[in-house]
């Protein structure tokens, strides 16, 4: 979704230089409790200090005529979102921020469902970011809901879908390949809590601190560590035990972690046919390894009975 790598590298900027554009794991954070708070529907009221209070404030909805801007947005943005039930689903698919300078913006999709809706809708919004002190803050939030061309302006304009899918096809690194995996993800137990106690700042220099300690596991264990995603990672192993003894490795070091703050681990593997195109992993194999984590608690391994049963090398190997 998706994200790349969020690992951020010191440079040195200049004068007449112009910034990096470099991927930013502080505004997934920050973007991210925007979101917890759409999803949980508690405190609300916070929403209003993620807005900057210029009256270039731009609040951009869904429905008709939801084009707003000013104070009014801030004052009012807590209640906007009160008013609408807490969703029964909310599911991240897809996750990226970046940065430039004082300016960064992040994307998302989620697939929401609301109390008393039979079926779920994809939502996208970009949220734009200037940093106004020590802190990032909303200038711009666009939402919008996929409606199909055809019916918007009768064609189907398909002219970059082409050049994409083209490119997709092109080059022996983006064809797809399948076969069987261990996939492995992480999450952190209680990291909004965590980010907010730390500051954005603290919060992604310990979150990228924390990633570099997991690829250097998962690399000892012929594993390949495919993304970060905000708190959590996905990876893949072509043996279940090496992704077992890789799991039982990260808790290890994360109990043992000579600095405060203590970082709640939990992890889930499962096994099964995984496609790879892109330098990514798709199937339902990744998003029930996902859920599996997600069921857990701090310190915990949860493992599928299909990676309990799998043979200790797997039929094909990705790494």
């Amino acid at each position: 979704m998706p994200v790349g790598g969020t690992s951020q590298q010191n440079s040195l900027q200049l004068p007449g230089q112009t910034a990096m554009i470099r991927p930013s794991p502080e505004l997934l954070a920050v973007s991210r409790r925007w979101y917890e708070i759409l999803r949980t529907k508690k405190n609300t009221g916070e929403l209003r200090d993620f807005l900057s209070a210029d009256d270039e404030l731009r609040f951009i909805g869904t429905g008709e005529g939801e084009f707003w801007n000013g104070s009014a947005v801030r004052d009012g943005v807590g209640g906007f979102f009160a008013a609408i039930a807490a969703p029964d689903v909310f599911e991240e698919l897809e996750a990226e921020a970046f940065e430039n300078g004082e300016t960064g913006w992040s994307s998302f999709v989620h697939r929401i469902r609301f109390a008393g809706f039979d079926e779920a809708v994809i939502y996208r919004t970009v949220l734009i970011f200037v940093l106004q002190g020590a802190a990032w803050k909303i200038v711009n939030r666009h939402a919008s809901v996929p409606t199909p061309n055809i019916e918007l302006v009768g064609r189907e304009q398909l002219a970059i879908q082409k050049l994409v899918d083209a490119a997709r096809e092109e080059g022996p690194e983006l064809i797809q390949t399948e076969g069987l995996a261990s996939v492995l993800f992480t999450d952190i137990e209680g990291s909004t809590a965590l980010a907010e106690a730390l500051g954005d700042q603290r919060w992604s220099v310990v979150i990228d601190s924390h990633f570099q300690i997991l690829a250097q596991i998962i690399q000892a264990h012929r594993g390949q560590f495919v993304k970060s995603l905000g708190d959590g990672t996905l990876s893949v192993f072509p043996s279940a035990n090496e992704a077992l003894a890789a799991a039982t490795e990260m808790q290890a070091a994360v109990a043992s972690a000579p600095e405060e703050p203590y970082l709640g681990l939990r992890i889930g593997i499962h096994t099964g046919d995984v496609v790879q195109s892109r330098g990514d992993f798709f199937g339902t194999v990744v998003n029930k390894a996902s859920r599996i984590a997600a069921a857990g608690v701090a310190g915990d391994i949860l493992v599928s009975d299909a990676t309990w049963s799998a043979p200790s090398e797997l039929a094909h190997r990705y790494v």
